[in-house]
């Protein structure tokens, strides 16, 4: 698949991860995506256990279309430009979108008292299978970027035992190893190490002005790395002893994937600066996954042209209609 030959400027892997996600491309993936998003209802959805998540439902004519989920990736939202464009151009192919915010994502902190943490794929298994039961369609696809991606693969390695009939699903960059990713963050370009922690700090104060009784959030913004953050946030926001247990409680790579029974298709890129594509060797090998690379493309970027059109989004619904 290493077909994606972008133009001489956008080869490089940092203009290609940061251009993909910056504030300026979203006012011309909003205007793209006007009839999906144009067609949008909120909804909330009960996870099982307590749990809410809520997310946006287009529907052309339910029932008798194919019905695609997307996840977006850590501290993005339903309105990330990368998941409004690929929204966009499936809903031009005729699919119904839910476009799903995890917890504490998008306009979601007040839902749920318990914080957001990676290892919560139960809830987003949950997610999947009320929107499988609420909206009536001919074929299921999932699909998420970055952790979202990750999401999505563990949620199909479940979703057999979960009676949820998924019929394909794609997964662009996702998290593979979570120790290596946080250490592409922190040794790496620090835009991205600078950029997920003012993000994260940010939810983190939202997070209290919903449940100002919780105690000790005040505290991670005073540390100067994501691994002091996380480690201070597993210690008292988590059951997990420490915070390798953690990072590798979300991990793909290993046997993970090993039960997967859904047509699965990786894409990845050999420069992504923030998901090392060495581990992507360490993955479980069933018949039903495939795993394509590309030579550039950066962190879920795969813009093709100077328009910011995203050669990603066409793979995907070209694997979807196939």
């Amino acid at each position: 698949m290493n077909n994606f030959d972008p133009p001489f400027l956008l080869r490089n892997p940092h203009i290609q991860s940061i251009l993909n996600s910056i504030k300026l491309r979203w006012p011309i993936v909003a205007n793209r995506s006007k009839g999906m998003r144009n067609a949008a209802k909120s909804h909330i959805l009960d996870c099982g256990d307590g749990v809410r998540l809520q997310g946006y439902f287009s529907g052309h004519n339910p029932g008798q279309k194919d019905l695609c989920i997307l996840i977006h990736g850590w501290m993005g939202s339903s309105e990330s430009s990368y998941l409004l464009s690929a929204a966009g151009t499936l809903w031009d192919k005729g699919c119904d979108i839910f476009r799903l915010n995890m917890r504490d994502h998008g306009p979601t902190h007040h839902l749920n008292e318990g914080l957001f943490h990676s290892c919560r794929v139960d809830e987003v298994v949950g997610a999947v299978k009320r929107i499988q039961e609420m909206f009536p369609h001919k074929r299921l696809f999932l699909a998420g970027f970055s952790l979202g991606g990750n999401f999505a693969l563990r949620v199909a390695a479940r979703a057999p035992a979960a009676d949820i009939k998924l019929d394909r699903l794609i997964a662009i960059c996702p998290v593979l190893y979570p120790p290596h990713t946080l250490l592409a963050m922190e040794t790496g370009l620090q835009i991205y190490h600078l950029y997920f922690m003012k993000k994260w700090r940010d939810s983190l104060r939202i997070k209290r002005k919903h449940f100002p009784h919780l105690k000790g959030l005040e505290r991670i913004s005073g540390f100067k790395s994501i691994s002091e953050m996380t480690d201070y946030f597993v210690d008292n926001f988590t059951d997990f002893p420490d915070m390798m247990t953690y990072l590798k409680g979300y991990a793909i790579t290993g046997q993970a994937l090993a039960t997967l029974q859904i047509p699965s298709v990786i894409i990845a890129s050999i420069d992504d600066p923030i998901i090392p594509a060495i581990d992507l060797q360490n993955l479980a090998s069933p018949d039903c996954l495939k795993i394509k690379t590309t030579r550039y493309g950066g962190h879920c970027g795969y813009l093709k042209n100077l328009r910011l059109s995203s050669w990603a989004d066409q793979q995907m619904a070209k694997l979807f209609q196939s």
